[in-house]
């Protein structure tokens, strides 16, 4: 059997479970014509998706009374936004993922890219990329642990990310204010911005839906940012007011 891509071979071990009751590392190695190392990080990506438990050398299904402890899927409009990320990335690209829900979207997306070095503050990012088939070099920020953010912050995190030179940020929003930028409630900014003055580009990655939302704090301006890839709800106005500061919008459309 011809070695299949790894969302598809996900699914169809999924499928395989559901039918026998239970999978082996061995036979799902055989059966998919690659690595049993392969295959464990997969059983690992589905069970931390709460789909299904590990044991020792293969898996069983999810118990029915902890089916519903599983975090909530994502929306369409973030797998899309997040596949327009990933277009934008080249293999061998030096890249910075920040913390947030649709930045953690691309992490499925790089799993075809060879070469990639990715920093990362965020322990979710930091774990989810280790899952990948192609695992990339992961560059740690290290600094003080902030509980509200789930990242790294701090000023060892800001010398850590100046010692580097990346390609591009890939960035999220709590808010979009169309004449000053992204906005948040957050108070700190230190580590965003210099995330934001190593790289080459910044891509901000943001459901249309923070648009307008009021938030005191200015996170990044537009003049910071390169891209924003948002989705197809963004008007033609508020498109045109932001693309007016400098700025390339991408509305991205869902195939669902």
């Amino acid at each position: 059997m011809s070695k299949r891509n790894t969302p598809q071979r996900r699914h169809d071990i999924l499928a395989l479970l559901s039918q026998q009751g239970e999978v082996s590392v061995d036979d799902l190695a055989r059966r998919f014509a690659t690595s049993e190392v392969t295959i464990r990080k997969d059983l690992a990506a589905l069970e931390s998706n709460g789909l299904l438990l590990r044991r020792y050398g293969g898996a069983v299904p999810m118990p029915h009374e902890l089916l519903g402890e599983s975090s909530p899927p994502l929306s369409p409009y973030k797998q899309a936004i997040a596949r327009e990320a990933a277009a934008r990335i080249r293999e061998h690209a030096r890249i910075i993922i920040d913390s947030g829900s649709t930045t953690a979207a691309l992490i499925p997306e790089l799993g075809h890219k060879p070469g990639l070095v990715v920093m990362t503050n965020s322990l979710n990012v930091a774990n989810a990329l280790r899952e990948l088939e192609r695992e990339p070099v992961l560059l740690m920020t290290g600094g003080t642990w902030d509980p509200h953010s789930e990242s790294f912050q701090g000023q060892v995190a800001e010398q850590v990310l100046r010692s580097y030179d990346f390609d591009q940020l890939f960035i999220g929003a709590a808010g979009l204010d169309p004449e000053r930028g992204t906005t948040t409630f957050n108070e700190l900014l230190g580590l965003s911005r210099v995330m934001a003055e190593v790289a080459r580009e910044v891509i901000v990655m943001a459901e249309a839906d923070k648009l307008g939302r009021r938030m005191p704090n200015l996170e990044l301006p537009w003049s910071s940012i390169q891209t924003l890839i948002t989705d197809e709800r963004l008007s033609d106005e508020a498109c045109a007011r932001i693309e007016a500061r400098g700025v390339t919008v991408v509305r991205a459309r869902c195939t669902d």
